[in-house]
């Protein structure tokens, strides 16, 4: 897969495009992907091959042990958004089948015990913890569309145990989006309406009148995590975030987002609800 320009990374063999971590170093070979193992793949790919078992079809199956600090894992299908993302893929019945998507996991994993010391990520984890191995990064970038829904998701590094309330946030945060509009305008299309928006999402995921009333607040809490991560990383001198950090803002950026996430939680409560 490489950029058309047009934000779409289409399927074509050599390096893959996007990414942040992993830029330039995840390549296609012909129906394998190769590319850096995360430190988790040894308790990661009996999971993955364990969702199949239980029908969850929608992810990556890894082929053989990492070998040399990489991984070779069958080559998904279909087109991932790139930023800027382009307007197909933010679509309300996109949306809604991310949703529905994430559900699918959550469902299939349900009948999958994770092992809870495996030495899981904890960079982008639920601090409540939990039972559910949950993605932790379904941005557009890890979300491969097929006919224009949701058919797969990709790049499971950041996966840990927590509660499946928590991977619906970390995917909000990403794709209603829930940022201030100055946020927003520098990689979605202009006019997404984001407490509408939240609730597709929900609707597409099936949350309870509970779960409803609990995600904009776990929503606020994601964002300090994520908030929290990014400082680790910029503290540690890290390039790509660094660099990630001049481009979006710096922390007047992060402020911004908590600041209005905060103004605006009860119209997201609102429309979740009524």
């Amino acid at each position: 897969m490489t950029s058309d320009g047009g934000g779409v990374r289409k399927d074509e063999g050599g390096a893959l495009a996007g990414g942040l971590a992993n830029a330039g170093a995840v390549f296609r070979r012909g129906e394998l992907v190769e590319r850096p193992a995360p430190p988790s793949a040894g308790a990661l790919h009996p999971y993955l091959l364990a969702l199949r078992e239980h029908g969850f079809d929608a992810a990556p199956v890894p082929v053989g042990l990492p070998v040399g600090g990489r991984e070779r894992l069958t080559f998904v299908p279909g087109d991932v958004a790139l930023p800027p993302f382009p307007d197909q893929v933010m679509t309300k019945a996109a949306l809604h089948s991310v949703g529905s998507l994430v559900r699918r996991l959550h469902e299939a994993g349900a009948a999958v015990a994770v092992d809870t010391g495996a030495g899981w990520p904890r960079d982008l984890a639920d601090p409540a913890g939990g039972t559910t191995l949950c993605h932790n990064d379904v941005c557009p970038e890890n979300v491969v569309f097929r006919e224009g829904r949701a058919a797969a998701l990709i790049d499971f590094d950041m996966a840990a145990p927590g509660r499946p309330l928590w991977d619906v946030a970390m995917t909000a945060r990403y794709w209603v989006p829930m940022l201030d509009p100055a946020s927003a305008a520098a990689l979605y299309p202009a006019g997404l309406d984001a407490p509408a928006r939240l609730r597709v999402l929900a609707d597409g995921y099936g949350l309870s009148a509970r779960e409803r009333a609990e995600l904009p607040g776990v929503v606020e809490q994601a964002t300090e995590v994520c908030r929290a991560f990014v400082t680790r990383r910029v503290a540690e001198g890290d390039p790509v975030y660094l660099r990630a950090l001049a481009e979006h803002g710096g922390w007047e950026r992060w402020d911004r987002v908590r600041a209005w996430l905060a103004e605006h939680r009860e119209t997201f409560t609102a429309a979740l609800l009524n």
